[in-house]
C-alpha cells in the first residue's frame, strides 16, 4: 500500500518543533482577563462562609461563587455528584469554592491572598482497606469457585497494592472562555473530549446545543488526564467570562495541576488462585478495591475494566471477582492510560510468579500452560475468534530476548557482590474500545467533505493529543482515494463544525473512528466525480456482540490487543537502586497504520509503566499531593529510559481500518510485572506493591536477610 503501513512524517510536526503551533496559553482575545480558583485548604468540612477582606480594593476584580450559577451546579458526566463550586460540604482539599478574574496576573495572585474560607473541620477518611463509603460496585462470576479451590493442590492468597500516578502531560490544563453576542459561550482549550465539555456547559449555563461552542487547541499530551477534568476548568472559565462579559483565560501552573486534577486510582487487590500440582489454573477469587477520591468522575468505567482484566489472559473455568470504588477525602481520581487494567494486571501477573514457584515451574512454563489461545474463552465467556495474537507475541518476545537462555545464564552466575542481575517476562492483554459494544450504542460519527478545489476535509471530534491522529486519519483516507496525503486536511475541531465522534480514549480512535472514515472514503471514491459532496457515517460494529451489563457475561470488547514484555535489570543491593538495562517488547496491534508512531506509542507507554513501577510516588499529606512539582515527583527522563527493542505483531482485526486495533493503552499494563519478576530473579525478594522505591526495596532486602 502507498500510505497505510508507511511511516509518513507527522503532518503537525513542523509547527510543533518550530514553535508555530498555538497552545491555549499562546492565545489571547481583546479585553481578556486572567482567572484563578479559590480552593479549600482542608480535606473535609462544612463551608460556613467566604470572607472577602473588606480592607482590600476589589475594584476591577470579578468574583464568582456558586450563587452565580444559573443552571445546575454540577460537572455533568456519568454521576451528577461533583459541583462546579462547593457550597455546603467540602469533600477534598483543593476543592474549588470561588473564582476570581482581573486584567493583571500579579494583582490576581495578590487578590487570592485576601480571600479566606470559614470551614468547620470534619474528620477525613483516607483508608480503602476499611471503608464502607461505596461509590460503585460490580461483580462477575463463573463456575463453582469454592469447589474448585477445595480441589486445588495449591491455593495461593496474596494482597497487591498500587498507588496514585500523575499523568504529567507536558502542557498543564488551560482554557480560554469568550462570551458570544447571542448569549452563548465559546471555550477553547486543551482537552481530549470536546463533547464532554459541551454536555457539561449546557447543564451549567442552561444553554442549548447551538449556544455552546467548544474548540480544541493544540494539546500537549493527555494520557487520560484531559478526559474529564477539562469540563471543570471550562466551567470555571465560562462562569467568569459570563459574569465579566469579557474573555477569561485560566492556565494552571504545574503545582496547581498536580495538586488539584485527577490521578490514576490507587488499588488494592486481594486475590486467591487455585492450581493443580502440574500448574493448571483451576479458580480465581478476587476482590478489587479502588480509591475514587471525593467524587465519582469516571470511576465506574475504570472499575469495570479493572474487574474484567483481573483474571488476565488465562483459561479459568471457575472465578469470582468483586469490585468496589470507595470514597475518600482526597482529590477525585479519574482516567489514566489503561484505566483500571494496569492495576489488576499487576496482581494477576505477580500471582502467576507465585504459582510458578509453588508448582516447581518456571515463570514462562506457568504462563504457557494456562494462556488463552484462539478458540478459548475469556473470563467473561467471550470466545476468542478474531485477531488473537497471544501465541505470536510470546514466541516473538522469547525470540528477541533469548529469555530462557539468558535466565539460565544468569542462574549460573556467582552474584556475590552488591550488583545483582535478573531477567523477567510478562504476558498480558487489553480490551480495545468501549465495554459491551458501547461504541456502536453511542452513535460515533465522522464525515468527509470534498471541496470544489479538490481538497478533502476530515470532520471528526477525535482530538490530537500527541498520538498521531492528524497523520493517521489522512493516511487512511489517502490510501482509499489514491491521492497524496497532503490533499487531506482537518476541519477545526469545533463542536459547531464536527460531529460527535466519541471521546479520544479507550484505544478506540484508530480502530473505531478510523473505521468510520474508511467507510466514508470508500463511498467518496465512488462519488468524487460528482463534484463537491459530503459523506457522513456513524460506526457500525461487527454485529453479534452480546453483553450482559448486569452479570458481566459475554463479549466484553470487540477485540483484544496482546503483548509479551521481557526486562533485564541490575539491582544495587546496597542502595536499592534498580536499573532497567533493556526491554524487549512484542505487541500485537492488528495493523500498524504508521509503524514509527505505533512504536512511539509502545515505547512511550512502556516508559510510563517503568515510572509507575519504581519511580513515581505521589506522597499524600493532609489529603492532598504534597510533592506537587517535577522536582519531587520523579518521572523517567531520557537518562532513565532503558534500551527498547520493539516488534509490532500484526494479527489483523477484520473490523478495524486495514486490520488496525488498539495500541495506546496496552503497553502500560505489563512492563511493571516483567521488571518485578526480574528484580525477584536478581534478589530473591518478592514485590507486591507499586511504586517499589529504593527505600522500599531496601526494607524488603533487610527483611529477607533477617534470620
Amino acid at each position: 500500500m502507498a500510505f497505510v503501513g508507511t511511516s509518513v512524517g507527522r503532518l503537525d510536526g513542523i509547527d510543533k518543533v518550530t514553535g508555530d503551533a498555538a497552545y491555549v496559553d499562546d492565545l489571547t482575545a481583546p479585553g481578556m482577563l486572567h482567572g484563578a480558583t479559590v480552593r479549600s485548604p482542608v480535606p473535609h468540612g462544612r463551608l460556613r462562609n467566604i470572607r472577602w477582606d473588606p480592607a482590600y480594593d476589589w475594584e476591577g476584580i470579578v468574583r464568582v461563587t456558586a450563587d452565580d450559577i444559573v443552571g445546575d451546579n454540577v460537572v455533568a458526566l456519568i454521576v451528577d455528584d461533583q459541583p462546579a463550586l462547593a457550597t455546603g460540604t467540602i469533600l477534598h482539599a483543593t476543592e474549588p469554592v470561588a473564582l476570581l478574574a482581573c486584567e493583571d496576573r500579579a494583582r490576581l495572585a495578590d487578590a487570592l491572598e485576601h480571600v479566606s474560607l470559614d470551614i468547620e473541620p470534619l474528620e477525613p477518611v483516607y483508608d480503602i482497606r476499611h471503608n464502607d463509603a461505596v461509590m460503585c460496585e460490580l461483580s462477575m462470576a463463573k463456575g463453582k469457585v469454592d469447589e474448585a479451590l477445595a480441589a486445588a493442590d495449591h491455593v495461593l492468597e496474596h494482597e497487591y497494592y498500587v498507588g496514585h500516578q500523575e499523568q504529567m502531560y507536558i502542557e498543564p490544563q488551560g482554557m480560554l472562555a469568550e462570551p458570544r453576542g447571542d448569549g452563548g459561550i465559546k471555550v477553547t482549550g486543551t482537552k481530549q473530549c470536546p463533547y464532554y465539555i459541551h454536555k457539561a456547559l449546557k447543564r451549567l449555563h442552561r444553554l442549548d446545543d447551538s449556544q455552546v461552542e467548544v474548540v480544541q487547541a493544540v494539546t500537549g499530551g493527555g494520557f487520560g488526564g484531559k478526559e474529564e477534568y477539562p469540563s471543570m476548568l471550562a466551567a470555571h472559565a465560562t462562569l467568569l467570562a459570563v459574569k465579566a462579559g469579557r474573555p477569561v483565560k485560566m492556565i494552571y501552573d504545574r503545582a496547581e495541576d498536580i495538586a488539584s486534577t485527577t490521578k490514576r486510582h490507587p488499588c488494592l487487590v486481594r486475590i486467591r488462585h487455585g492450581f493443580k500440582a502440574d500448574g493448571t489454573l483451576l479458580a480465581v477469587d478476587a476482590e478489587v478495591r479502588m480509591d475514587g477520591g471525593a467524587y465519582a468522575t469516571l470511576s465506574k468505567v475504570v472499575l469495570s475494566r479493572a474487574v474484567i482484566h483481573t483474571v488476565g489472559p488465562y483459561n479459568c473455568d471457575h472465578l469470582s471477582v468483586t469490585g468496589k470504588v470507595l470514597q475518600t477525602h482526597t482529590p477525585p481520581n479519574g482516567a489514566f492510560r489503561g484505566f483500571g487494567a494496569p492495576q489488576t494486571t499487576w496482581a494477576y501477573e505477580r500471582q502467576m510468579d507465585l504459582a510458578a514457584a509453588a508448582c516447581g515451574l518456571t515463570p514462562l512454563e506457568i504462563r504457557l500452560r494456562n494462556m488463552v489461545k484462539e478458540g478459548d474463552e475469556t473470563a467473561t465467556g467471550q470466545k476468542l475468534t478474531v485477531s488473537v495474537g497471544a501465541e505470536e507475541v510470546v514466541a516473538e518476545g522469547l525470540r528477541m530476548s533469548g529469555y530462557e537462555a539468558r535466565r539460565a545464564e544468569i542462574d549460573a552466575l556467582e552474584q556475590s557482590g552488591p550488583i545483582r542481575r535478573g531477567i523477567g517476562m510478562s504476558f498480558f492483554f487489553h480490551g480495545d474500545g468501549f465495554t459491551g459494544g458501547g461504541d456502536e450504542r453511542m452513535d460515533c460519527s465522522a464525515a468527509l467533505d470534498l471541496r470544489a478545489d479538490g481538497q478533502l476535509i476530515i470532520r471528526t471530534a477525535s482530538t490530537e493529543i500527541g498520538q498521531g491522529t492528524r497523520t493517521i486519519f489522512p493516511q487512511i483516507v489517502a490510501e482509499i482515494l489514491d491521492i497524496p496525503v497532503d490533499r487531506v486536511e482537518f476541519e477545526e475541531t469545533n463542536t459547531q463544525k464536527v460531529p460527535d465522534s466519541g471521546p479520544t480514549v479507550a484505544s478506540r480512535t484508530t480502530m473505531i473512528v478510523g473505521k468510520v472514515l474508511q467507510e466514508c472514503a470508500l463511498e467518496m471514491r465512488e462519488r468524487m466525480h460528482d463534484g463537491p459532496t459530503t459523506i457522513a457515517k456513524a460506526y457500525k460494529g461487527p454485529g453479534g456482540q452480546v453483553w450482559n451489563e448486569e452479570t458481566y457475561e459475554g463479549d466484553a470488547y470487540p477485540c483484544y490487543s496482546w503483548a509479551c514484555d521481557v526486562a533485564e535489570v541490575t539491582v544495587d543491593t546496597d542502595t536499592g537502586e534498580v536499573c532497567v538495562e533493556k526491554l524487549w517488547l512484542a505487541q500485537d496491534i492488528g495493523k500498524a497504520i504508521n509503524p514509527v508512531m505505533c512504536e512511539g506509542q509502545v515505547e512511550g507507554g512502556t516508559l510510563q509503566g517503568v515510572g509507575y513501577l519504581h519511580l513515581e510516588q505521589v506522597v499524600m499529606k493532609d489529603g492532598r499531593p504534597w510533592n506537587d512539582r517535577m522536582t519531587n515527583y520523579i518521572i523517567p527522563t531520557s537518562l532513565d529510559s532503558p534500551v527498547m527493542e520493539t516488534t509490532l505483531i500484526e494479527v489483523p482485526y477484520p473490523h478495524g481500518p486495514f486490520g488496525a486495533k488498539g495500541v495506546g493503552e496496552l503497553p502500560m499494563n505489563g512492563v511493571g510485572p516483567a521488571i518485578a519478576q526480574a528484580i525477584e530473579h536478581a534478589t530473591g525478594v518478592f514485590i507486591d506493591q507499586q511504586p517499589t522505591t529504593p527505600e522500599m526495596l531496601l526494607a524488603l532486602l533487610d527483611e529477607a536477610a533477617t534470620p
